[in-house]
């Protein structure tokens, strides 16, 4: 399958789109071919139209050879393989990213214009491109995406080598691919007009977009959802009554449940912040008292693992029946251990964990118990806890990550660190939500699983 030029490509690969519904779509064009193809998809969908800038870092001797790709963000993709074939040193790949990087911060500025990156937090984002062929640039692009929030991500491209292909299905949610044909050698050979697409073209089109009321929405609820509502509960723990907050956003998607950490409780400033992101995102929480305040005094109880993880499952026990949505955790320091050991239990069926700045290895015994997909976020500065986090997700045999906030230290006070914490918290909640069916009860699907 051939295509006369990019915005015909863009007609096809937007009716293919079109067919999945995205929920609340962003399209983002990589730079500078796929945005004609993106334009003619967002103006089907009605969608914002923006860019993912990213940049291949080319062999130096062979540039058209990628040994990795940069996004904006910080986002940072190596193929070690390629290096060690290449006998590319340090000082080569560093001159060659230098280099990358700047070009990429000239682009954003070029074709944005001052105007700020349309909020991907809580949508879809449909990423397009004119065409893969190694696939290192698509696969930056998605995890700029799911930095920047998105809560499902859609890979759209007219062709695509085969084999990069199938690597990228374990990237995005969703790859919509027009041909993926068996002789595929260079993405221009199936355009019969394939010029090459200059800055000023993709300025031009974003310039269109924003004039034309492709405005972005709100990242938040569907329309028609009601507002949060915080009530003043008491969680009955096995007999103990504890003290929370329990936030429930009208049509919430599914409820995150904080487990704080030592020295802390329901009133923690830096939870009670990641919490508003998230409830703003259509996302009900529970935070609540995890110890008594006689408890609370007592140094052997606060690093108590074991008695956390029971009241983190006895207050889920509790707030099953009031609020019937799918559960996360999320846990900071000590209530991230006492997540992991609650989330290892036989028949738990916790959606997702995140763990901010957390302590993982007070669980080591029961880290290869845990079933839920596990994001453990670490200040980059916080170098024993990040040791820590390390070796703790090598005893993971669940779907996992780490994410390292740059500059950040321990309790995240750094400007921006917090937002980070809450726009990646956010992602892998709402990413991991949106793999479930939304009609199906949590528990039939959960435990029936």
């Amino acid at each position: 399958m051939s295509f006369s030029d990019r915005t015909a490509a863009g007609r096809l690969l937007a009716d293919e789109v079109a067919r999945l519904a995205p929920a609340r779509p962003v399209v983002v064009g990589l730079p500078r071919g796929g945005v004609p193809v993106a334009a003619e998809v967002a103006r089907v969908l009605g969608a914002p139209l923006d860019v993912i800038v990213v940049r291949k870092l080319g062999v130096p001797f062979q540039p058209e050879v990628a040994f990795g790709a940069i996004g904006e963000g910080g986002v940072r993709l190596i193929d070690q393989a390629t290096v060690r074939a290449a006998r590319l040193g340090d000082q080569d790949c560093a001159r060659v990213e230098e280099a990358q990087r700047a070009e990429l911060e000239r682009r954003l500025a070029r074709y944005r214009q001052g105007r700020e990156r349309v909020p991907l937090a809580g949508r879809t984002a449909v990423i397009v491109d004119d065409g893969i062929a190694t696939g290192s640039t698509a696969s930056v692009a998605c995890e700029v995406a799911r930095r920047q929030g998105a809560a499902r991500v859609l890979l759209a491209v007219p062709v695509a080598a085969p084999q990069a292909l199938e690597r990228l299905r374990h990237e995005a949610d969703a790859v919509v691919c027009l041909s993926a044909p068996a002789r595929f050698s260079a993405v221009g050979q199936w355009y019969e007009d394939f010029a090459q697409v200059g800055d000023e073209e993709v300025s031009a089109l974003l310039a269109a977009a924003a004039r034309a009321g492709a405005q972005p929405a709100e990242p938040v609820r569907d329309p028609g959802s009601g507002p949060a509502e915080t009530d003043d509960v008491i969680v009955d723990a096995g007999g103990t009554p504890l003290p929370g907050s329990l936030t429930v956003p009208g049509d919430a998607a599914g409820v995150v449940v904080f487990a704080h950490g030592s020295g802390s409780s329901r009133l923690s400033p830096r939870n009670r912040k990641v919490a508003e992101v998230l409830n703003r995102a259509g996302l009900a929480t529970l935070l609540f008292d995890l110890l008594t305040p006689a408890e609370a005094q007592d140094r052997t109880k606060v690093f108590d693992v074991p008695l956390l993880a029971l009241r983190l499952t006895q207050a889920t026990s509790w707030l099953r029946p009031r609020l019937p949505l799918h559960v996360c955790y999320f846990g900071a320091s000590t209530g991230a251990a006492a997540a992991l050991v609650a989330a290892a239990e036989p028949r738990s069926d916790i959606v997702a964990v995140v763990s901010r700045g957390g302590r993982p290895d007070l669980a080591l015994t029961r880290l290869e118990a845990v079933r839920a997909p596990t994001l453990l976020i670490v200040g980059g500065a916080d170098t024993q806890v990040l040791e820590a986090n390390r070796r703790a997700a090598a005893r993971l045999h669940c779907e996992h990550r780490i994410t390292v906030v740059a500059g950040a230290t321990h309790l995240f006070e750094e400007p921006g660190a917090l937002d980070a914490v809450a726009d990646t918290a956010l992602s892998w909640f709402s990413r991991h939500l949106a793999s479930l069916s939304p009609t199906t009860p949590w528990s039939d699907e959960r435990r029936g699983a």
